[in-house]
């Protein structure tokens, strides 16, 4: 139709923590056009997700980005958590 937008399927990968709260290791979302609405779709697919995603670096095809950025399409966008270490 006129006017609609299909958007592209986006994967979105998790690391350490994040992987081991989602319980795998990538999703795969349709119909999310920004980087802010990826992040509440996989809060709601692993409700776990809503104490990591904010705290989160999350990074558009390997740079970092904030949530009202656009997903272009086919788009990789990975959810990296803070973590401890020397």
């Amino acid at each position: 139709m006129p006017g609609e937008q299909t958007r592209s399927p986006v994967t979105v990968r998790y690391w350490a923590g994040a992987r081991a709260v989602a319980g795998v290791d990538e999703d795969v979302l349709d119909g999310c056009a920004t980087v802010a609405q990826a992040a509440a779709a996989v809060v709601r697919l692993h409700p776990g997700l809503v104490a990591v995603v904010p705290v989160s670096t999350l990074l558009l095809d390997g740079r970092a980005t904030s949530g009202d950025t656009a997903l272009p399409a086919g788009a990789v966008l990975e959810v990296l958590p803070p973590f401890a270490g020397g």
